[in-house]
């Protein structure tokens, strides 16, 4: 039997879910939703993650020779110059999410040397922004250089969180028996408690949730390595979906006896995960062990992650040769192979979102939770591409059949492909309003919904730059 074909239904639920799931995600819904996002969880299973995990394997297997990137099916079904917008997508999203990542590390060294997380309560948003500022180009300078070592500790450090976002669940969910610890939540036995309102408000939290189960892209280049992928490649995507259900309604439960739903605290996004180890840690008297092991698992993931996600995303923006709509220079590397000057590139797009929102919002927790509310508008704006690349596939697929396939109702499969799209688009436009109305004032409320407007906008308006640059000096080489 060839080794291509050894992957079973089990072995491709546990990929996906390595790269899909982690612990932040429950506790970053539960900030924004209470007790009800058990409900939300459920609900986003089944009308977006499950159609998204299979639309994934049909594609996967459609286009099985490939590399399996969203790019590649793009120029199958349309030209090189959709194709170029996909891929510029997929690597102008990461920006935000760099951004971002300077904050964990930051946290998690504050837990790690003082025990607590008041660093982020009490600094400056712009003395926060220097440091992160600091630590982004240090580590864009290590990744210039070819270093590898933390792309390594980063596989240890994800398989560390893994184990971390279980042991929470587990020991969050046995408190209770085990300890003297009191439920914090009143009503958590009481049905009425989780079904959520659907008004405006609830409305502008669905882009955390679509955050938070997306990437299943990234699982494609494996459907073709499935044994018979038309009965395997969905039992793993269903288990996939129990797995990630599972641990995101009992992760919430665990939210829910550490913390009280009704009043939970401001800069609970920041500091969460590490308040409930740090709980865990007095009732199961383990002192702040858990707390450590958390920080530097959090610090090792957050650093491996900001030199993944400053090369990978570029090289696949850079991966066709024959793409003539990237300018050249951004081709050229270093004696590292590194595309040094789309390096730079990237610096300095990540530099001036760092600093800009630093200027009007004032407090660094405000500042934390506005960058991971534009990461939830910005970043599912890649997924975009694979509805849009199924729903084309689907309108054409008398000329394209996988061993796979979701559906083989030509109409049905263009209705799924534009639910999730519409779904999608949706969610991220009403993610842009600013979450805490309430709690800002009115200049800097304006000052945050001008920027989740502004930024994936003008970022996507780059990529339409690009292509003008490149026929200027195509032009003047002739």
């Amino acid at each position: 039997m060839s080794t291509q074909k050894q992957l079973r239904w089990y072995n491709i639920a546990l990929i996906a879910f390595s790269s899909v799931w982690g612990l932040i995600n429950v506790v970053n819904n539960f900030a924004n939703q209470g007790l009800v996002v058990v409900t939300s969880w459920i609900l986003i299973m089944f009308l977006y993650f499950i159609p998204y995990t299979l639309m994934v394997g049909q594609m996967g297997t459609t286009f099985a020779s490939d590399s399996g990137g969203v790019a590649t099916w793009i120029k199958e079904l349309t030209n090189s110059k959709w194709a170029y917008l996909a891929a510029w997508t997929y690597w102008v999203v990461h920006i935000p999410y760099l951004a971002q990542k300077p904050q964990l590390i930051i946290v998690g060294i504050s837990w790690l040397l003082h025990g607590n997380g008041q660093f982020v309560k009490q600094s400056s948003a712009f003395t926060v922004q220097i440091l992160c500022l600091i630590i982004f180009w240090f580590f864009l300078i290590l990744a210039a250089r070819g270093v590898k070592i933390l792309k390594l500790i980063g596989s240890f450090a994800g398989l560390g969180m893994f184990i971390m976002s279980i042991l929470f669940i587990i020991l969050g969910l046995c408190a209770p028996l085990m300890t003297n610890l009191t439920i914090q939540t009143e009503g958590m036995d009481q049905i009425q408690n989780y079904f959520p309102k659907f008004d405006f408000h609830y409305f502008t939290t669905i882009s955390m949730l679509v955050l938070a189960v997306g990437g299943a892209e990234k699982i494609a280049p494996y459907v073709s390595q499935t044994q018979q992928p038309q009965r395997e490649f969905p039992r793993g995507m269903i288990l996939l979906a129990l797995m990630v259900a599972t641990s995101a309604i009992f992760g919430s439960f665990a939210m829910g006896i550490l913390f009280d739903a009704q009043h939970l605290p401001a800069d609970l996004m920041a500091n969460g995960a590490y308040y409930a180890f740090q709980l865990l840690g007095q009732y199961f008297h383990l002192g702040n062990t858990l707390v450590w092991l958390f920080a530097l698992t959090n610090i090792l993931t957050a650093a491996a992650a900001l030199i993944i996600s400053i090369d990978a995303p570029l090289r696949v923006l850079l991966s066709d040769p024959k793409q003539k709509l990237i300018p050249a220079k951004l081709r050229k590397q270093n004696r590292y192979q590194v595309p040094i000057n789309g390096y730079w590139l990237t610096g300095g797009l990540v530099s001036l979102l760092i600093m800009i929102p630093a200027l009007g919002i004032g407090g660094a927790n405000e500042l934390y939770n506005w960058l991971l509310n534009l990461n939830s508008v910005v970043t599912p704006l890649r997924y975009l591409w694979v509805f849009a690349a199924y729903t084309l596939l689907n309108h054409q697929l008398q000329n394209y059949q996988g061993s796979y396939m979701l559906t083989h109702h030509r109409h049905w499969g263009m209705i799924l492909g534009s639910w999730c799209f519409i779904f999608n688009l949706g969610a991220c436009l009403l993610g842009m309003i600013p979450k805490t109305t309430g709690a800002l004032p009115a200049q800097n409320w304006w000052f945050q919904l001008s920027l989740n407007i502004l930024t994936p906008v003008v970022l996507l308006l780059l990529g339409l730059i690009f292509p003008l640059i490149a026929r200027h000096q195509r032009s003047a080489n002739k």
